[in-house]
């Protein structure tokens, strides 16, 4: 546990008791009991992780004319139930709760005398939680109080965070529907030359018995059907890539739609559609895209390797369980490739960068780069090479965006045509510091004046690399990359990154 100086503490347990408790935030006296708070740690857990502040009592038990800082108990109000509640913290939880970051801060308590609150930082796991010990349950997190699961939300948040895979599992089609083409190259490749079809999809895991019969996996089925979509369509699963091309910056909904030209789609066995998208993609950029009434036509300045990066991310990483496309969308400005299905394991839009990808569907990856020319390596580095390939190139990073409040849940990436000015990398910087920037901030980074310094933040906003931070008024207004949590971007910007924090 780190302990905070007191000139730090203070600016924290400021800001802390001006925040309200929200899916990334929430405040426990220590008491007795540890039910609540063992709650609240596997909810973080198993939902896109959080921060419990021990020893700040709850806004609403305020009375008219309280002060806030009449919420400051602080850990000494039972010193034993915290050392216990740590102890607790080890044992209580099936797989074992690790990724644990603590922090102590000094403060003056509500009754005058010195104590500390403590800070623990909960990351979003990998796997699904569950209290074994002191307890029972399988908790997420609502937007500021925790939720049992039942057995079939266990089983939907195991697919969502990768620890299932749909891909993984046996589909009722013929195994004669696969021996096509595509298993013929994979095959001669892999060097499998004994036993029959059979025998050798259940040697290397793409099939199995099933009540007396061989079936195949619906890995197997999307690396080597010639139509995978037609075939998993009746199993209410897609498969295909779609790609679409339009006038302008924005997708325009209505009878008219600002396509331009007719949608295309790339089918066939999964080797297939990723060279086909690519090819579809490229095609397009090379011919590049006038502006609508402008007759300029614009250069996409995108590297192939990225563009093929995101096509080959979007189909090794997708949730196979759901009805949905990928989509491949084309503006003047950008390039969008939405992904059916959340982040698997704890990878979110702000760690991405550093922490590579997860694979969602290893029979998918592991089988992919067996092709005698593989679209994968499988070594978990084609995001970082993505950032790597646009800095280079001097472009803004990928943008990454979790859409959960849609009819399939989805992930986009997005890859901007903007050449980044010199100043976004410490702008960046800054942000991943300290959590947010003002106005006062970038005109210290960028030297630049009042109106300047407005004028480049609404054009970030414009582009979507910043957002504004919520209830803030203008002249308090400051901005965070998108998805960013601002609770945690503000109030943990020295802790998330483990630099200031200790593992349980």
């Amino acid at each position: 546990m780190i302990d905070l100086p007191p000139e730090q503490s203070v600016q924290r347990i400021a800001r802390l008791l001006a925040a309200k408790e929200s899916r990334t935030l929430d405040f426990k006296r220590i008491g007795v009991k540890q039910a609540r708070k063992l709650e609240a740690v596997c909810a973080f857990s198993n939902s896109e992780g959080g921060l419990m502040v021990i020893g700040i009592g709850d806004e609403k038990a305020l009375k008219s004319g309280d002060k806030p800082e009449s919420r400051l108990f602080g850990i000494e109000e039972n010193a034993e139930a915290f050392d216990d509640f740590r102890r607790e913290l080890i044992k209580a939880f099936t797989p074992a709760i690790t990724r644990l970051q603590w922090w102590r801060l000094p403060c003056t308590l509500h009754d005058g005398k010195p104590g500390h609150i403590v800070l623990l930082y909960v990351e979003k796991s990998d796997k699904v939680h569950s209290i074994t010990n002191n307890g029972s349950g399988t908790w997420t997190r609502m937007d500021a109080s925790n939720r049992e699961l039942n057995a079939e939300e266990i089983a939907e948040l195991s697919y969502r965070r990768g620890v299932r895979s749909a891909s993984s599992e046996l589909v009722p089609i013929k195994l004669s529907l696969l021996e096509t083409a595509a298993w013929q190259q994979f095959a001669a490749a892999r060097g499998l030359r004994s036993g029959t079809f059979a025998e050798q999809l259940k040697t290397i895991g793409l099939a199995d018995e099933l009540d007396g019969e061989v079936r195949p996996t619906r890995a197997a089925v999307l690396l080597f059907a010639d139509e995978p979509g037609s075939l998993l369509a009746a199993h209410d699963t897609r498969a295909d890539i779609r790609i679409l091309v339009y006038d302008g910056k924005t997708a325009v909904p209505g009878a008219t739609p600002n396509l331009r030209g007719t949608n295309k789609t790339a089918r066939g066995p999964l080797i297939k559609q990723i060279d086909d998208a690519k090819r579809m993609v490229v095609d397009e950029l090379a011919r590049g895209i006038t502006f609508a009434g402008s007759g300029f036509k614009t250069r996409h300045l995108y590297p192939e390797r990225v563009v093929t990066e995101a096509i080959v991310n979007a189909v090794i990483h997708r949730d196979y369980r759901l009805n949905r496309d990928i989509f491949i969308r084309i503006f003047d400005d950008k390039i969008e490739i939405e992904s059916p299905g959340v982040f698997p394991g704890n990878i979110n839009p702000l760690n991405i960068s550093k922490a590579g990808s997860k694979a969602r569907n290893p029979l998918i990856a592991q089988n992919l780069r067996e092709f005698p020319i593989a679209p994968n390596i499988d070594a978990g580095e084609g995001v970082k090479m993505m950032f790597a390939e646009m800095a280079a190139a001097k472009l803004y990073p990928p943008q990454y965006r979790q859409n959960v409040d849609t009819a399939v849940e989805s992930v986009t990436v997005t890859l901007l045509n903007h050449e980044r000015p010199t100043a976004w990398d410490e702008v960046s910087h800054w942000i991943d510091t300290h959590g947010e920037i003002t106005n006062t901030h970038l005109r210290d980074i960028a030297k630049v004046e009042t109106l300047k310094a407005s004028q480049m933040l609404k054009a970030w906003v414009a582009q979507g690399v910043l957002v504004q931070v919520a209830d803030r008024a203008k002249k308090n207004m400051a901005y965070v990359k998108p998805q960013h949590p601002s609770e945690q971007g503000s109030l943990l910007s020295e802790g998330p990154d483990n630099k200031n924090g200790d593992d349980n």
